[in-house]
């Protein structure tokens, strides 16, 4: 079986498990997802859902945001992993995003990774899913997946990424990168039982 039959035996799977996906991060607008993909990094999804709420409450805008001290949002996202380091890139993110672009998040990839805390993969969120722009942002499910599938070498996260570009039709990565780390989380976990996943015996009969 070539990688193109596993890429699609894949896409019709997940289509049938997750015929209707949302990103697991909570958010209402553009901002407010940049924000919390960015808070996201070495961080649960549901944590960063416990989180949000009350920052949002306060800072849900860049406006609101640049006006708080770097200590009073440490303060809301203190139960974040790399909070300090966080609070600085959100205070200068705010900043950047209302004296460069009115308050409004930038819709391209050059403009989103120029922000502090931004990197390709949080802009590939952003712009995926906030932007409806192809992108495919590969986190460390999709990362281990792609391997466990033999759909690349997996060295790094930017091979991965091209990889999976090649293989998945452009019309499906918005969708399909989420349907991927959604299947990583419920059957296939990186640690813990592998006795749900289903999906990769398919891929590979003749083991």
């Amino acid at each position: 079986m070539t990688k193109k039959q596993r890429a699609e035996i894949i896409l019709t799977e997940l289509e049938k498990i997750y015929p209707k996906v949302a990103i697991p991060l909570d958010h209402v607008d553009p901002f407010t997802l940049l924000v919390a993909v960015a808070l996201s990094a070495q961080t649960t999804d549901k944590k960063v859902n416990e989180v949000t709420p009350k920052l949002f409450e306060v800072a849900g805008t860049p406006f609101k945001m640049k006006e708080l001290e770097v200590d009073e949002i440490k303060y809301l996202i203190k139960e974040i992993g790399l909070a300090n380091t966080k609070a600085r890139n959100l205070k200068k993110m705010a900043e950047i995003l209302v004296e460069k672009h009115n308050g409004v998040v930038p819709q391209t990839f050059g403009e989103l990774e120029e922000l502090p805390g931004v990197g390709h993969k949080t802009a590939s969120v952003v712009m995926s899913q906030a932007f409806g722009i192809p992108a495919f942002p590969v986190d460390t499910h999709i990362h281990r997946l792609m391997k466990q599938w033999k759909l690349t070498s997996g060295k790094n996260v930017v091979e991965t990424e091209n990889d999976a570009k090649k293989l998945f039709p452009k019309e499906t990565w918005n969708k399909v990168h989420v349907q991927i780390i959604l299947y990583g989380r419920e059957y296939s976990p990186a640690r813990g039982s592998q006795e749900r996943d289903f999906l990769t015996p398919l891929l590979f009969p003749e083991k």
